[in-house]
């Protein structure tokens, strides 16, 4: 599997925030949940432009080979909303 470092993903959502997608996966890879909650609002102010009535940037455990983004979180606990 490989060692364990954290990404963050870009979620749009609707309705309040009840119904998120993920719509980015930033390529920066972090070594700690820290580093990649430091990174999180600079991230998402960088995706700003994306078309969702509110968008959200979490951190996500990644291994060495990522898996498939293609299911999202529904009700994220470690978000920022913008």
């Amino acid at each position: 599997m490989g060692p364990i470092g954290y990404v963050i993903a870009i979620l749009g959502c609707a309705d309040g925030g009840a119904s998120c997608q993920t719509v980015a996966t930033l390529a920066p890879r972090y070594e700690s949940a820290a580093q990649c909650a430091a990174a999180r609002n600079g991230a998402l102010d960088a995706n700003a432009d994306l078309d969702f009535p509110m968008l959200m940037a979490q951190c996500q455990k990644s291994s060495a080979h990522p898996a498939s983004a293609k299911t999202a979180p529904r009700n994220p606990v470690d978000a920022t909303a913008a």
